[in-house]
């Protein structure tokens, strides 16, 4: 009973969210006041886009650990996941996160945010209570955000070439930008893909089986009535429910770590609650209902391809009835895969295909432990070990280090 009574608060918290512009984020520690906490300089960076999205990246220069201020960085662009923003990359604080091991390293570390989440929430040409602000997708996130974080930094740090690494969503977007934009390959010097996302035919997550029928082709009633619009926005009362519901000793811990977030076949056995309730601080963050659409569409159609918005439009943007396929082949960039057996939504079977269409992928690592699942590579206790050590080491490898 008392799971019943969490899971009906939850939903109706998720219901009565809104996609007020003046967000208030009680109790919670930006990221730039977080890398300050740990000792760390941080700054914040604007980045507009060409469509006029203010998208906020936080940066880590370099590391109080080396006083290697004064010399020559490389950067490293950090992007998270669906309804995620910078945080994932701070939550499990510096002697695990990626963004302090990686400036550990002597790297000049940039966390982006794409358009949509709590840090990006502005544009400069449409309001954010306008429809026309929700319309887009990770194809959009993909060839013009992450273009223009990377042009950015490359400006600021007057670098030709920068290391990506995604994890989820994060992922995507790179495949999207490389595939769509394949002149970007020559400015990444090495991308690396975290629980990588283009195929979803053997999705184990319930929310396929729940939302792919209703929403995974176009043309229906629900999707009508969804696209172009905030997909769980930050709520305090969300927020407050899913603190209380992964907290350690919280009489609801279990469906936390038994997979309510859906990521997990058979729960969480490597999840750092210290970590998962300073991520719950600034999420879900928010993002487009079409992002959500569009890899439920992946799922229905078992293709890696652009937003399917029926045969009449796909004709006029695209010139045939069904939207076309990703081209992987013109990935050409150094890139690393890094995948879990026990992850629900882009598992190992899925993960074969895009290999299988990714004739230039550079490594395709899989992590050892059986339990390893989608969200671990963000907040497991051992996730330093099993891949962020593996990532440090192959950027290091292409700066000779």
């Amino acid at each position: 009973m008392r799971f019943i009574f969490y899971v009906l608060s939850l939903v109706l918290a998720l219901c009565l969210a809104s996609a007020d512009p003046r967000i208030t984020l009680h109790g919670m520690v930006r990221s730039d006041e977080r890398i300050r906490s740990h000792g760390y300089p941080a700054e914040t960076h604007e980045v507009v886009t060409e469509d006029g999205y203010v998208l906020t990246l936080f940066r880590i220069p370099y590391s109080h650990k080396l006083n290697n201020k004064s010399q020559k960085r490389p950067p490293v662009l950090l992007q998270h996941g669906l309804f995620s923003n910078s945080d994932c990359w701070l939550s499990s604080g510096p002697d695990n996160s990626l963004a302090y091991l990686l400036a550990d390293a002597g790297y000049d570390v940039w966390l982006g945010n794409a358009r949509g989440n709590i840090y990006s929430r502005a544009n400069e040409i449409i309001s954010l209570n306008n429809p026309k602000f929700w319309h887009f997708d990770w194809h959009e996130i993909g060839t013009i955000d992450i273009a223009a974080m990377i042009d950015y930094i490359l400006d600021e740090t007057q670098y030709k070439q920068l290391h990506y690494a995604g994890h989820s969503q994060g992922t995507t977007v790179y495949l999207v930008l490389m595939s769509e934009r394949p002149e970007y390959n020559e400015k990444i010097k090495s991308g690396h893909l975290l629980a990588p996302c283009a195929f979803f035919e053997h999705g184990k997550s319930p929310i396929f089986r729940w939302l792919g029928p209703l929403v995974g082709t176009p043309g229906g009633v629900w999707n009508q009535l969804l696209v172009d619009t905030e997909l769980i926005p930050y709520n305090n009362i969300v927020n407050r429910l899913a603190d209380n519901g992964c907290g350690s000793g919280s009489p609801y811990d279990s469906i936390c770590k038994n997979g309510f977030l859906m990521f997990a076949n058979g729960g969480y056995e490597n999840i750092n609650l210290t970590s998962m309730q300073i991520l719950i601080e600034t999420h879900p963050a928010g993002s487009s209902s079409n992002q959500g659409i569009h890899y439920l569409q992946l799922y229905a159609s078992h293709e890696f391809r652009q937003y399917d918005w029926g045969s009449k439009k796909n004709r006029e943007l695209y010139g045939q009835d069904l939207p076309p396929d990703y081209d992987l082949s013109k990935i050409t960039a150094n890139t690393h895969s890094y995948s879990s057996q026990n992850d629900a939504l882009c598992g190992p079977k899925d993960v074969d295909t895009l290999v299988s269409q990714f004739v230039h992928l550079s490594e395709d690592h899989r992590v050892p432990w059986s339990s390893f699942n989608h969200l671990d590579f963000i907040v497991a206790k051992n996730m330093k070990e099993l891949v962020n050590d593996l990532v440090v080491e192959r950027i290091n490898s292409y700066e000779g280090r």
